[in-house]
């Protein structure tokens, strides 16, 4: 019996393959404490091989060892693919510092390009308690070829006024890059009183029908059973984007459940379950996958 919940359990974690996904996880602090956690990695290595892309947040980490400790660990795991990463500067207006890292297929997926958001502007000076990180991908087996992923997390008292900065980054990102395909994901800390309702009446994301947000004000992100927080969120611009986007596929996933951890085993790991939404296949090569 244990043998079949093992297979299935693979099974579950291997039957992503014939999809596109695109994640967003806020490791809480992850850093050599955990990176040097056998039991932890081995968690982390089973929720992120899972996506072809996936953005990591909250990385504090000041020798820059732990993100390519995970990403090998992620290559033994998975021998299909091969994973690689790209990282943001050490991010923040003071000694506390965090950096955006997306881990990604190398052999499925082609960055185009890359942009540190930088508030070097007088109308976008201190907007930001760490600029968002941007980066424009190539994938030639999904519906929509080309696009643009921000990641991002903001500053918990300043969730609101963040978001709604939020746009002039996507303003400028299409200006620069001449797409209409941008995605923005991650921890916005868009729940439980960090955004009151008064607050998301004037963010112009929420009210502007270019904005798609995919993972509703209800879901819950959220590993600890005494809370039911939507915080991480995938915001799609665009409609081919929308149209491109796997109906009903954006959700948190639930690793603690899947896994079978206990609720302190998870928490080990973060606080935060991943966010995640699957692109849909150009049917002309669908068939090869």
């Amino acid at each position: 019996m244990k043998l079949l919940s093992t297979v299935v359990l693979l099974l579950s974690l291997r039957s992503t393959a014939a999809v596109f996904k695109i994640c967003a996880f806020n490791i809480k602090s992850f850093g050599e404490a955990k990176a040097s956690n056998q039991k932890i990695m081995n968690t982390l290595v089973k929720i992120v091989s899972r996506c072809d892309i996936c953005t990591i947040q909250e990385v504090r980490d000041s020798k820059g060892e732990a993100i390519p400790a995970l990403v090998k660990e992620i290559n033994k795991y998975d021998r299909l693919h091969r994973y690689t990463h790209l990282e943001s500067k050490r991010l923040g207006k003071n000694s506390y510092k965090e950096q955006l890292v997306f881990i990604y297929r190398s052999d499925v997926v082609k960055v185009m390009d890359l942009y540190q958001y930088t508030e070097d502007q007088d109308d976008h000076s201190e907007a930001f308690a760490r600029e968002p990180f941007i980066v424009r991908f190539h994938s030639p087996k999904t519906a929509i070829k080309d696009f643009v992923l921000i990641s991002h997390h903001t500053c918990p008292r300043d969730a609101a006024k963040e978001i709604n900065k939020l746009l002039e980054v996507v303003l400028e990102v299409k200006g620069l890059w001449r797409t209409e395909n941008i995605m923005l994901l991650g921890d916005l800390n868009a729940s439980c009183g960090y955004v009151t309702i008064e607050q998301w009446k004037r963010i112009k994301m929420r009210s502007s029908d270019t904005f798609h947000w995919l993972i509703g004000d209800k879901d819950d992100t959220t590993v600890s059973h005494k809370s039911r927080c939507a915080y991480d969120r995938i915001v799609v611009h665009g409609e081919d984007f929308l149209k491109g986007i796997v109906p009903g596929s954006a959700k948190p996933f639930n690793f603690k459940k899947t896994l079978g951890l206990s609720e302190e085993e998870a928490l080990e790991v973060s606080d935060h379950f991943p966010v995640e939404v699957n692109l849909r296949q150009d049917p002309r090569t669908e068939r090869e996958l």
